[in-house]
C-alpha cells in the first residue's frame, strides 16, 4: 500500500486527471457542458489545490479537505445523474418544463431562453454510465482515499 506522501501526490493527480478528461470531452470531442457539468469540475479544482499544499506542507488538514472537496463533486455527480435519469428536477435554468398550460407566447418565450447544453439530457455513456455517474463513483473513490490519508498513522 503506498505511503500517505504517494497516494496525496496520486490523488491530486486524479483530480487533475478529472478536469483534464472533462476538457478532451469538451474541447476534442465536441461534448459542451451544462451548468451542472462546471459545478463538477469546481471542487476538483479546488482538490488541485488542495493537494498540492498537502504535498508542501505534509498537514492532515489539507487530507480532510480534499476529502471535502472530492466527496462534494461526487455529491453534485449523483444530483446531476438524478436529474439525467428524469428522478427530480434539476434547476430551472438548466432543465426542461412542462409546456401544459402554456399560451404559444409563453412556450415561445421558454424556448428562446432555454440553455443550449440541457442538464436533464444524456450526451454521453459508457455501459449506461453517465459522466455524472463516473464523476460520482470515481470522486467518493478519491474521498474514500482521502480520508485513508487523513486517518492513517505515519
Amino acid at each position: 500500500m503506498p505511503n500517505r506522501q504517494t497516494l496525496t501526490v496520486l490523488l491530486t493527480f486524479g483530480s487533475l486527471a478529472m478536469i483534464l478528461g472533462a476538457w478532451g470531452f469538451q474541447y476534442i470531442g465536441g461534448y459542451a457542458p451544462c451548468k451542472m457539468c462546471y459545478w463538477q469540475r469546481y471542487p476538483h479544482m479546488a482538490a488541485l489545490a488542495i493537494g498540492a499544499l498537502a504535498i508542501a506542507s505534509k498537514a492532515r488538514l489539507f487530507a480532510w479537505l480534499g476529502a471535502a472537496a472530492t466527496a462534494t463533486t461526487g455529491g453534485i455527480g449523483v444530483y446531476h445523474s438524478g436529474v439525467e435519469r428524469k428522478l427530480w428536477e434539476g434547476p430551472s435554468t438548466c432543465t426542461s418544463s412542462g409546456v401544459d398550460g402554456l399560451s404559444s407566447d409563453q412556450l415561445f418565450d421558454q424556448i428562446m431562453t432555454a440553455p443550449l447544453v440541457r442538464c436533464d439530457e444524456i450526451p454521453w455513456d459508457l455501459f449506461g454510465f453517465t459522466m455524472a455517474n463516473l464523476n460520482a463513483m470515481i470522486s467518493f473513490a478519491f474521498a474514500g482515499a482521502w480520508l485513508w490519508v487523513a486517518l492513517r498513522k505515519d
